[in-house]
């Protein structure tokens, strides 16, 4: 079983999958299972509220595991004060539906630790798309929460920050990219040095700790 635990593109039938949604949030029962939330990319000053609202009522169905990605990116326009609000209401409304959280984060990973300490967050935390470096991947480790590795890992440096990374705390994803998650997943095996088939076995565990067995079934 290939588990991609981040994508916003359909995916192979054959893959289990998180399909995610930052808008159109009523779309979300079409699919088996998927994430959804605010992207900082796109919270609106006027209409983010609204917004959130339609998240709120959306994520309470079974088949949304996963509340985000939401977070925080210092790179992007959106007014950074304005996204620490509408991130702060992620973490509230994970917490209120025990639900994991799925992050974005852009040059902001010590203000959203800071801030999932401060906000006494309980739920898992996956940082997505992780693409820094071994001491802030540390740092997220240390802190309780789980980092996932995409296309990035066809960067040698970044096959050397995996290997570090302890294996009950990462998982694999494709985000937007075309690249399979096959192909990720050989690209972990060559960085962790081991089979295919045990690194199945352990991102299987990795999933099962958070999402429970019984909805990874395909």
């Amino acid at each position: 079983m290939y588990i991609n635990i981040h994508t916003h593109l359909a995916q192979p039938t054959d893959d289990w999958f998180l399909q995610n949604f930052y808008t159109h949030f009523n779309q979300t029962t079409e699919l088996k299972y998927c994430s959804a939330g605010v992207h900082p990319w796109y919270i609106n000053a006027q209409q983010w509220q609204e917004d959130f609202a339609s998240l709120t009522n959306a994520v309470q169905t079974k088949n949304i595991l996963a509340i985000g990605e939401c977070g925080l990116d210092k790179v992007c326009a959106t007014d950074f004060d304005l996204q620490v609000k509408v991130f702060v209401q992620h973490i509230h409304l994970a917490n209120e539906i025990n639900k994991p959280l799925i992050l974005h984060c852009v040059r902001a990973h010590d203000d959203i630790l800071l801030l999932l300490k401060k906000e006494r967050n309980k739920v898992p935390v996956i940082f997505h798309g992780f693409n820094r470096n071994e001491a802030i991947a540390k740092k997220i480790i240390e802190a309780g929460c789980y980092v996932s590795f995409g296309k990035g890992l066809v960067k040698k440096e970044m096959q050397e920050c995996l290997r570090k990374i302890p294996v009950d705390r990462f998982f694999l994803e494709t985000d937007d990219a075309e690249i399979s998650i096959r192909d990720i997943y050989q690209l972990a095996a060559k960085a962790f040095q081991i089979d295919e088939d045990s690194l199945s076995l352990q991102l299987f565990k990795n999933a099962s700790a958070i999402f429970g067995a019984g909805v990874l079934k395909i």
